[in-house]
């Protein structure tokens, strides 16, 4: 038998999912993430999971992993110190950068603008200009390259960046200047715009070229490290990274192009999601995955995750084609906290982590968080993880009483149930951005919950963005690990040609979508795929002329047969109106094309749940008193992995399992579904399918 393994490291736990390739069986074990070096819990819980499964670690072939690292080094600005090499007239394009300022009316005056991932003083001009059609204007200066160089040398930067203009349309300067840095500057990172984005718009480019250096090097040192103690474990398996976009790629193309990882851990938890929704009979479904540090939540259509073509990672937006995913900071970990200027109760964006955690964990931390509010509301089992963590109860009743005392709230179960409202709205209003603002009802959608604290806070969701029904997969915990586990390898390769489709023939646009395909199947042909086993999906940016921004449209591969070119006009025209509400009579212009080339998508055994009826209990553990709008309420606690399909839990309950902790609120009931999710809905429509 062989296995494969999905890992996820998030801020506070790392997942990890073990799972037999033959019969679909799988273990799975939850322990905490290590921040200061993430393989040694990657590590601790790939061991702890071999042995609940009775399997050496030579047995499994495959580990399939979403990683924060370069994600953490953004935000944390632990990052490389980068130099950037550009066209001269040029060396303050990250400085000018766009005339977009977050915020309210005011925000111009009050927002503090992020410092550029490339210091002034760390960027260099060199003499050489292409134009827009890739025509040679100027001829490199090779004798002022090579000062430049030296000149960034001397400085002791870590990592480079190239990036001149117009290098998408043809990239024989920076590859000739990475020629010289390699010569001069010794071994360290050397990102090219042209191979990291090969796109118009010279600040994006060169932006996403600068992230790229800047984390590329943490990202190298964290894959080679993970690879050398997994061998060192007896591992004998091949390691993949899961991407942006909810793609695998093998770990050598990933330390090559971290920035196309930068929402790699959100990513297997929306590819898991879209899967085990496929399973419940749902095709279109909101996702929030809620964990520790933050909560990250996308829209899934026709059981097909949307895809942007911008990365949003703290103040930093980069071109990188991603799932369509926002994160707002909300999680278990959440700090709540009363200003003192205004008294008002406010929950995050700052977290405890996993250390010290929650004041319930019993670690040392003091403040209350969201976990510690679950707790004195009585949503909490005094044991998380398996056993792993138990729970202060005393403790999270002092820190949260402290709230209480801040505010003038008759009691810290008020306190604690402030604290569960607030966090909730916070979700809601993300929820919001991928739904109301996209031009979707959340209440043609279905509302899918998962990561540690989801289950405790998907039924209130419900109830505010009113998505029925309320779906908690099973193994909500350790989602985002079957998520990485159970996808595809993935690469894509883009070009820009800004054409107006009156200049434009089907059969070029065949041919050029056909050429970037050819490009896409290299990295997945020499990971050992075969071409029997590759798909290939094809977009492109398409806009009307005159305007400043694109949309992306997609095309089916057979429609590359026929009249291409009207399909695209269609379809374009069709998505304008109904992002805008209006079309314009301008001529269609191509912007930008793009393949995507994927691998099979691994077999997986569903899971069949033994038939039980209505009754759940069987599965019944005890009473125990809940805090739910202003008042005491008795409620049954529930052994998930007792309950058998058709068994019907009516709120208030508490529905307990190893990695997780689902509510159940009165006036509510939860249908146990034979491949084991859990669909919520109001209790005059629970009994529907």
């Amino acid at each position: 038998m062989t296995f494969r393994l999905g890992v996820d490291v998030g801020g506070t736990f790392t997942d990890i999912l073990l799972i037999n390739e033959e019969t679909g069986e799988s273990f799975r074990e939850k322990t905490s993430s290590t921040p200061e070096d993430q393989s040694i819990g990657v590590l601790r819980g790939i061991e702890a999971v071999c042995r609940t499964a009775g399997v050496g670690t030579d047995e499994v072939r495959a580990v399939l992993h979403g990683t924060t690292v370069a994600t953490n080094a953004i935000l944390e600005q632990k990052g490389a110190r980068v130099g950037l090499v550009t066209t001269r007239g040029f060396r303050q394009i990250l400085q000018i950068a766009r005339s977009f300022v977050p915020g309210g009316l005011a925000g111009w005056i009050i927002w503090p603008k992020p410092e550029p991932l490339a210091a002034l003083e760390d960027t260099v001009e060199v003499t050489e200009r292409v134009g827009s059609d890739g025509e040679v204007v100027t001829e490199l200066d090779e004798d002022d390259a090579r000062a430049q160089l030296t000149r960034l040398r001397d400085q002791g930067i870590e990592a480079l960046s190239i990036s001149f203009i117009n290098a998408y349309a043809n990239d024989r300067h920076e590859v000739r200047v990475a020629e010289l840095a390699a010569e001069i500057l010794g071994d360290i990172p050397i990102s090219r715009s042209s191979a990291v984005l090969p796109e118009l718009r010279e600040y994006e480019r060169t932006l996403t070229t600068v992230a790229n250096a800047y984390v590329q090097g943490q990202v190298a040192r964290y894959v080679r490290n993970l690879e050398g103690q997994l061998h060192g474990s007896g591992l004998d398996a091949d390691l993949s990274i899961l991407r942006s976009d909810g793609g695998l790629v093998s770990a050598a193309v990933a330390a090559d192009s971290p920035v196309s990882l930068l929402l790699s851990g959100p990513a297997g938890g929306v590819t898991g999601a879209a899967w085990v929704a496929e399973q419940a009979g749902f095709e279109d479904i909101l996702t929030f995955d809620m964990g520790g540090t933050s909560t990250d939540v996308a829209l899934v259509q026709g059981l097909t995750p949307r895809v942007g073509r911008e990365t949003n990672v703290g103040d930093l937006t980069v071109r990188a084609t991603s799932l369509d995913v926002r994160t707002v900071g909300a999680g278990g970990g959440s700090i709540a906290h009363v200003p003192p200027l205004t008294q008002a109760l406010r929950v995050g964006p700052q977290s405890a982590g996993a250390v010290p955690g929650p004041a319930s964990y019993g670690h040392g931390g003091t403040e209350p968080t969201v976990t510690d509010a679950d707790v004195v509301l009585g949503y909490l089992p005094q044991e998380l993880a398996g056993g792993e963590i138990s729970l202060d109860v005393e403790a999270a009743h002092a820190a949260v009483k402290a709230i209480g005392d801040a505010t003038g709230l008759p009691s810290v179960q008020a306190a604690a149930e402030g604290i569960y409202d607030i966090v909730n709205e916070n979700i809601y209003g993300a929820l919001k951005l991928v739904s109301t603002q996209q031009g979707f009802d959340p209440r043609d959608f279905a509302l899918m919950a998962f990561g540690g604290a989801g289950p405790l806070h998907a039924n209130a969701l419900g109830v505010l963005t009113g998505a029925w029904p309320v779906i908690i997969p099973p193994s909500p915990g350790v989602l985002a690990a079957y998520g990485d586990a159970t996808t595809s390898m993935r690469d894509e390769a883009v070009q820009t040609l800004i054409r107006r489709f009156g200049e434009l023939t089907d059969e070029e646009l065949r041919s050029l979508l056909h050429g970037l395909a050819e490009q896409a199947r290299t990295s997945l042909l020499e990971a050992g795929l075969s071409e029997e086993e590759l798909t290939t999906s094809f977009a492109v940016d398409l806009r009307y002329h005159g305007q400043g921004f694109e949309i992306p449209v997609t095309i089916d591969a057979a429609d590359l047969d026929g009249p291409a070119l009207d399909t695209l006009r269609a379809a374009f025209d069709a998505e304008h109106d109904r992002l805008f509400n209006f079309l314009l009579s301008n001529e269609h212009e191509l912007v930008t094309a793009r393949a995507t080339v994927s691998g099979p998508r691994p077999e997986m055994a569903a899971t069949v749940l033994d038939e039980g009826g209505p009754d759940p209990s069987a599965a019944a553990r005890r009473t125990h008193q809940l805090w739910v709008e202003g008042q005491e309420v008795e409620a049954t606690i529930y052994d998930r992995a007792k309950l058998l399909a058709g068994n019907v839990v009516t709120g208030p309950a508490v529905i307990a399992e190893m990695d997780s902790t689902t509510l159940v609120l009165p006036g509510h009931a939860a249908t146990v579904h034979p491949s084991g999710s859990l669909l919520i809905r109001p209790t005059d429509s629970a009994a529907k399918d």
